[in-house]
Formats: structure tokens, C-alpha cells, sequence
């Protein structure tokens, strides 16, 4: 009786089933949504009386604060015996203790808190940053500003830093992408410091006076950019900061100087022989900088050639279509204060090299001479516009890029108005943008890999063969 009850309930319920209206399958591709609407968030901006500039956001979401501070000081003052000073400054700041901290104490110290402390140097700027419980923020606070006002800059510190880097040097030939790089900045850039490496004569050279004569040089209050998110109380932090940094005096400084970029060297094969199966590619010219008024039809363009990963044009051609490579893939460098360079590269098996980097220069001619269709315009502009909300998903990294757009003097409105303007964008800007950006006739092309037949590809691709120098002599 039971199973007969069973049976008569499974075939009401496929009745039933059978009977109800066949749900419509839709093509995620056809799914339309409202359109997305996007507020950049507001950031408190306000300068303290000896001319430090503050950037301010609470947010509460997280028990902890983070302090990012920018010196208006990098790389590209390193003198030319001295090449490595900036980075070298940063290892030795970070570790060199500060103030009444010895290295040790100061690292333990910082252990105690819990707190999470890095010092880099980029090309115009040598940025610390803090992460600290808020519980232990003011402690972390003070530490900080020893950090940025009596650094120690202690000579066995400055020793250990230094032969970390002198390894790293001896050790950066060892990988191809590494290498490749190297000789590319150093054709586009040459004799520039955006073209120079440390060496190890470089490095020897450095002193302890050369880091405390940047430090008194450039950690000037006029010359300091803080910014600060997180769980804090502002009135409490402000009256911190007085304290803290109120006693600094406004002093002038003179900026660093940034040498106008040369004449790229003329175009080569650049080559370095490995006992490597695959070679790595890297194609490049000098690019542009954030002045350009076609900034955003440039980019637009690279996400259409490389830079739109597997709806790029490189991507699509040689590895989805051919098979010839994993990754290949283009970007530009926007230079905030000089042009920065545009760079193809990609990694290939040695006997595919040649079509490789003819297919890679062959898909950038096209740009310049076909208008690309409307369908990739289309999808490069949706997708710079929808990735552009995802800069704002960290509260600190509101607040600093906030700040390093005003470092860098970017237009006030630059934010609110970059959707618009990658909306703006028009076929024919992306082809102008091609023509006046990419020179594939010109660039100077570097292959890392087995040397042998070296000589027939810079026949083939019409370029001198020029052999990429060691890091380190033997």
C-alpha cells in the first residue's frame, strides 16, 4: 500500500512538473543591468602650521590605523658613482634604528605592537608606511616620527644593507625577466637614471654622510605628505601630530632636480645568451606621460593590443589562435613627471621566437593602420570603466592615492572625471593614439635566451645585434 501511495505522489509531482511553462535559458552575454553609479570617496585634505600636508578618512570597520608617509625625494637624484643611494637609503632607514631606539630595541619595539613597518624608495618619492593596532597607535605614532626626524642610520646596519644588495645584483642575471628589463630601460633611457642600475662599484661608493645629507636634504616638513586611515579619533590624532611634528620647522629645500629624457638609443636586437629553452621577449619605446591629452585613448588602445588580457588582440592571436606562447601581454608606464615606457613582452619556446616577436609587431602596425571595430572599442572602455571602482575597495588606499595624485599634481578633478573621458573615446582616437605611440619600425627589441641563431633574427627583423653587458663583471 505504501509503495502505491509513492508511486502516485512521484507522478503528480511529474504532472505537475510536466505541466508548468519550460523556464526561458538566458545567455548571460544578454543580461542587461542598470546602469552603475559610483561616488569616489571624500578624503579630508589640511596642512599643519610648519607646512606638513595632511590627508585624513576614519573608519572604524577595523581596530587598526595606517600612516603612509611620501618624501618628496627618489632615485632619480642619485648621483651618477653613486647609483643605488635611494634604495640603499630606504634598506638603512627601515633597519638603521631612530632617535633613542638602537636597531634592536627598535625592532623589538615595533615587535611589541605588533606593528608592521616598510620604507621603499620609487623614482621621486621614498614612502614609509605604518600598520598598527589602534589600541597601540599613539605608541607606533612616536616611533614613526623618530623614524622620519633622527634616523640612525647605524654603520652595521648600513653594511648588512648593502651586502643584501650587492648579493641581489650578483644574483639578477640569474632571471631572464629580470635581465630583459634591465637592457630595455637601459636602450630607451640611455645614461638617464631611469636607464641606470646599481652596480657594484656604485654601491661601494656609498657612504653614511651620503645618507644623513639626504635625509637633512629632503625630510623637510614642506616636503612631507601624510596620510592617515582608520580607527582614531581626530581630535586626539591632530593634537598628536602637534606634539609630534610641531616643533619641525618649516624650512626651505630645494627639489630634486629630473633630467630631461634623451634620445633612446637607435633601434637593436638586444640579446643575452642563456642555457634556457624558452626565450623572453620584450619589445619597447618611450611612452607618454600623465599630461598627455590623449592619455585615456592611449589606454584604451593597449587594452585592445595587451592590455586587456584574453579580449586582447596579442593574447587572442598568439596564444589563444597559435599556441605559441602562455602570456603575452602590453602596457604603458605613465610617467608622472618624465614619459614612461610602453612595453610588449611574452616568453616563447626557442624555435618560436622569431614568429613571435614578428606576430607581436605585426599586430601593433595593424593598430596603427585599421580602425579597430566597435565591439572592441566597446569592451576596452567597459572594462576600464567597471575595473575603475575596485581602486576604492581599501580605506587607506583612498586616502593615499588621494594623496599621491596631489604629489604628483594630477588635475583636481582627475577622479571624477576618468570614467568620462574613457567613455569619450572614439575609433578614430584609438587609431591617432596608435599612430602617435607606437613606432614598431623603432623599438628596441631584447631577446634572453639560447644564443645560438641570434644573428639570423636580427637580420630577419632588421636590427644590429648588440650583446647585453653582465651585472657583474666575472
Amino acid at each position: 500500500m505504501t509503495r502505491i501511495k509513492v508511486c502516485f505522489l512521484a507522478l503528480l509531482a511529474f504532472g505537475v512538473t510536466a505541466c508548468l511553462p519550460a523556464e526561458k535559458v538566458v545567455n548571460p552575454r544578454q543580461l542587461s543591468f542598470a546602469p552603475l553609479t559610483f561616488q569616489v570617496p571624500d578624503v579630508e585634505r589640511l596642512t599643519l602650521p610648519n607646512g606638513i600636508r595632511l590627508y585624513l578618512k576614519e573608519d572604524s570597520e577595523l581596530p587598526l590605523v595606517d600612516v603612509t608617509a611620501m618624501v618628496g625625494a627618489g632615485s632619480i637624484g642619485d648621483p651618477r658613482d653613486k647609483v643605488g643611494l635611494g634604495n640603499l637609503f630606504a634598506a638603512a632607514l627601515r633597519t638603521g634604528g631612530a632617535g633613542d631606539f638602537p636597531p634592536d630595541l627598535f625592532e623589538e619595539s615595533l615587535e611589541f605592537l605588533a606593528a608592521d613597518l616598510s620604507v621603499a624608495t620609487s623614482t621621486y618619492d621614498t614612502t614609509l608606511h605604518l600598520s598598527v593596532p589602534a589600541k597601540d597607535f599613539e605608541k607606533g605614532l612616536e616611533l614613526f616620527a623618530q623614524l622620519l626626524l633622527v634616523p640612525r642610520f647605524e654603520p652595521e646596519r648600513l653594511e648588512v644593507s648593502r651586502k643584501q644588495a650587492l648579493e641581489g645584483l650578483r644574483r639578477q642575471d640569474d632571471m631572464p625577466g629580470s635581465l630583459a628589463q634591465r637592457a630595455l630601460m637601459a636602450a630607451l633611457y640611455p645614461g638617464h637614471p631611469l636607464g641606470t642600475h646599481p652596480e657594484e662599484k656604485s654601491l661601494q661608493a656609498i657612504e653614511r654622510q651620503d645618507l644623513l645629507d639626504f635625509h637633512h636634504r629632503y625630510f623637510k616638513p614642506g616636503n612631507l605628505w601624510l596620510a592617515i586611515s582608520g580607527d582614531f579619533d581626530r581630535a586626539q590624532l591632530l593634537s598628536r601630530l602637534q606634539a609630534l611634528f610641531g616643533h619641525w620647522a618649516a624650512d626651505d629645500f630645494v627639489p630634486q632636480t629630473v633630467p630631461a629624457v634623451p634620445k633612446s638609443a637607435a633601434p637593436a636586437l638586444w640579446v643575452a645568451d642563456k642555457d634556457i629553452p624558452q626565450t623572453t621577449i620584450l619589445l619597447g619605446e618611450v611612452g607618454l606621460e600623465k599630461s598627455a591629452p590623449d592619455l585615456q585613448a592611449a589606454r584604451v588602445m593597449n587594452y585592445i593590443l595587451g592590455g586587456g588580457g584574453f579580449n586582447a588582440r596579442l593574447m587572442r592571436e598568439i596564444r589563444s589562435n597559435r599556441g605559441l606562447a602562455y602570456s603575452v601581454y602590453s602596457y604603458y608606464q605613465i610617467g608622472r613627471r618624465l614619459p614612461g615606457p610602453f612595453v610588449a613582452g611574452s616568453e616563447t619556446k626557442s624555435s618560436s621566437t622569431l614568429e613571435v616577436v614578428q606576430l607581436m609587431l605585426a599586430n601593433m602596425e595593424r593598430m596603427r593602420q585599421e580602425p579597430v571595430s566597435e565591439e572592441e572599442l566597446r569592451l576596452a572602455k567597459e572594462s576600464l570603466i567597471n575595473s575603475f571602482v575596485f581602486a576604492f575597495t581599501d580605506t587607506h588606499e583612498v586616502v593615499t592615492q588621494t594623496m599621491r595624485l596631489d604629489f604628483y599634481d594630477y588635475p583636481a578633478d582627475y577622479l571624477e572625471t576618468y570614467r568620462d573621458k574613457v567613455a569619450e573615446v572614439t575609433v578614430a582616437d584609438v587609431q591617432a593614439a596608435a599612430n602617435r605611440y607606437l613606432h614598431p619600425d623603432s623599438q628596441a627589441i631584447v631577446l634572453v635566451g639560447e644564443g645560438e641563431g641570434f644573428a639570423e633574427l636580427g637580420a630577419a627583423l632588421d636590427r644590429p645585434v648588440q650583446y647585453i653587458p653582465p651585472s657583474v663583471g666575472p
